[in-house]
């Protein structure tokens, strides 16, 4: 059985990074760095397939196909993607595979299956509902040293309040905490 892996990159108000068209939408660039990089891609680990949502399945498709070499480049190129969509037929970068209809179904289905884990990033819908369904296994947030007061938030409004468990933290040389939590059910009261 594979494990579900979230990735989000993160504001400390909780404001994620989702497209350029956010009027914040740069804010992670400044805080970039090789050590960073290296942390993330070491997060990723060197085999996984990607669980996206078709507006993250696209904006990708049109940028990390022509990316270069590069270690998460190389890896997202590499990886089976796993898309949620209503339009499976205009899927072309590859290797792709819709989830079908049912979603959800689709989703247990992949995971059930031997292979290596399934990566979502951004896809903040799909996020939501795996969370809530729960089927993810880990989630790694990318926090960063800012406070964005407004923005699409990482956990919906709809779903109810779930409990994590710290599992490890890195820390980058600009402030950026790589935080990696196990998921543990719905929040006790």
């Amino acid at each position: 059985m594979r494990k579900i892996r979230i990735f989000e990159h993160i504001s400390l108000d909780g404001v994620i990074d989702h497209d350029e068209d956010y009027a914040y939408g740069g804010w992670t660039t400044p805080y970039r760095t090789p050590a960073g990089l290296q942390a993330v891609t070491e997060a990723y680990g060197t085999s996984f397939d990607l669980l996206l949502g078709r507006r993250t399945y696209d904006a990708w498709a049109g940028f990390w196909p022509k990316a270069g070499n590069s270690p998460i480049a190389n890896g997202l190129n590499a990886a089976t993607k796993y898309v949620a969509t209503h339009r499976p037929d205009s899927l072309e970068w590859g290797p792709v595979k819709d989830l079908g209809a049912d979603i959800i179904a689709g989703v247990r289905g992949v995971k059930s299956t031997d292979g290596p884990d399934l990566i979502v990033c951004g896809s903040s819908t799909l996020t939501s509902v795996l969370l809530g369904e729960g089927l993810v296994d880990e989630v790694v947030l990318i926090v960063y040293p800012v406070l964005l007061g407004r923005g699409k938030r990482f956990f919906s409004d709809s779903v109810d309040a779930r409990e994590l468990a710290l599992v490890s933290t890195k820390t980058t040389p600009t402030g950026v905490l790589i935080n990696t939590y196990r998921y543990v059910g719905a929040l006790r009261s």
